[in-house]
C-alpha cells in the first residue's frame, strides 16, 4: 500500500474554508468575469409594526435567490405571499436579474409558487425522508 500525498480533515476550519472559497471564486472570475452577490431582504409589518411575514436571500449572476419565505399562520391564503413575491420580483428587475430561483418542500407550498408563475425544474426525493424538495424558477419579463 502506498501513502497518498494528502490527508483529509473533517470539521470547522475557517482558514481552509477561505482558501477553498477564494480558489473557486478566482476560477469563476477567470471564466465569466467579475461578479458579486448582494443580500436581499423584504419584510411585511402589521399596524403594530410586528413582522408578519418576509423573505430574504441574495442576488448575483443575473438571478435573485430566495432562501427563506415565511408568513404568520393566520395570514396565509390572503394574498400576502403573492404580494411579497411580486415586490421581490420588482426588486430583482431593478437589480438586473433575469429570473428568480427558490426551493420549497412538499410539506410547505409548492402549489403556491406554481400559482405565482414559478416552474418546477427539479425534485429531490426523500429530502427529508418521506418528502420532496422542489426547485423552482421564474423568468422575469422586462
Amino acid at each position: 500500500m502506498t501513502d497518498t500525498p494528502y490527508r483529509f480533515s473533517l470539521g470547522t476550519d475557517t482558514e481552509a474554508m477561505a482558501v477553498v472559497r477564494q480558489g473557486l471564486e478566482q476560477f469563476n472570475v477567470e471564466q465569466i468575469g467579475s461578479y458579486a452577490y448582494a443580500d436581499f431582504q423584504l419584510y411585511a409589518h402589521n399596524n403594530a409594526d410586528q413582522v408578519i411575514g418576509g423573505l430574504f436571500g441574495h442576488s448575483g449572476m443575473g438571478w435573485l435567490y430566495i432562501d427563506y419565505l415565511w408568513l404568520s399562520d393566520g395570514l396565509r391564503r390572503d394574498g400576502l405571499g403573492g404580494k411579497l413575491l411580486t415586490r421581490a420580483e420588482d426588486e430583482a428587475r431593478c437589480r438586473g436579474c433575469k429570473g428568480v430561483f427558490l426551493y420549497t418542500y412538499s410539506f410547505q407550498a409548492p402549489s403556491f409558487y406554481e400559482k405565482q408563475g414559478y416552474q418546477i425544474m427539479g425534485v429531490l426525493e426523500d429530502c427529508p425522508p418521506g418528502y420532496q424538495r422542489y426547485y423552482l424558477k421564474k423568468t422575469l419579463k422586462e
